[in-house]
């Protein structure tokens, strides 16, 4: 992946940020004020991108994925809890009844 791709694929994430948590959410444990980890980030990034038929491999995650954490750190959805963990504040994601979600 070039830099001209990884560009196209961090704005298309960017543009897509409220489809992109939903993904999220639908395949990991990801509530509001849970942790969520760069590991399913990661994966969770080449999921949705391999629903956008663009097939990147583990290198280009991790770049990207490192990219959309700052993004979201940035307007606060993700509060850093150290390098591979953050707290996700995002209350449309609030579960309304209390214990396992699953």
């Amino acid at each position: 992946m070039g830099k001209e791709d990884f560009s196209n694929n961090l704005e298309l994430l960017k543009r897509e940020d409220e489809s992109l948590l939903g993904f999220l959410k639908a395949k990991y444990p990801m509530f509001h004020n849970s942790n969520f980890f760069y590991r399913d980030l990661q994966y969770g990034l080449r999921s949705f991108l391999e629903k956008k038929d663009i097939i990147i491999n583990y290198k280009n995650a991790d770049e990207l994925a490192h990219s959309i954490s700052k993004y979201f750190e940035e307007k606060g959805i993700f509060i850093k809890i150290n390098n591979f963990t953050w707290k996700v504040y995002y209350p449309q994601f609030t579960t309304i009844e209390p214990g396992d979600p699953f």
